[in-house]
């Protein structure tokens, strides 16, 4: 008896206005992908920052007044961050160097 393997793809079916896929076509082309795997790329994203975004984080009262209470102290500088920030901004350098 032959086995059958269930199939775990869904199709999915939109219908879109000729300028809404003209400029997903050129995208999925840049990025050298199908529009299929473009779009799917671009829903699923989509759907993971929603998600994100209305994810419930549930703490003790102990772990959240510590949360608090890191978010209250001074910030301290970052060595590294101080230094790039002193430097002069490429647009900023005098013309006759490079």
């Amino acid at each position: 008896m032959p086995v059958t393997a269930n199939r775990k793809d869904h199709p999915l079916s939109m219908r879109l206005p000729d300028a809404d896929l003209a400029i997903i076509d050129r995208a999925a082309q840049l990025r050298g992908r199908s529009r299929t795997d473009f779009v799917r790329e671009a829903a699923v994203r989509a759907a993971e920052a929603v998600l994100m975004e209305a994810g419930l984080i549930r703490m003790s009262q102990e772990g959240f007044a510590e949360f608090m209470a890191v978010l209250s102290s001074p910030a301290a500088p970052v060595a590294p961050m101080v230094e790039v920030l002193k430097r002069p901004a490429p647009w900023e350098r005098e013309s006759g160097q490079g």
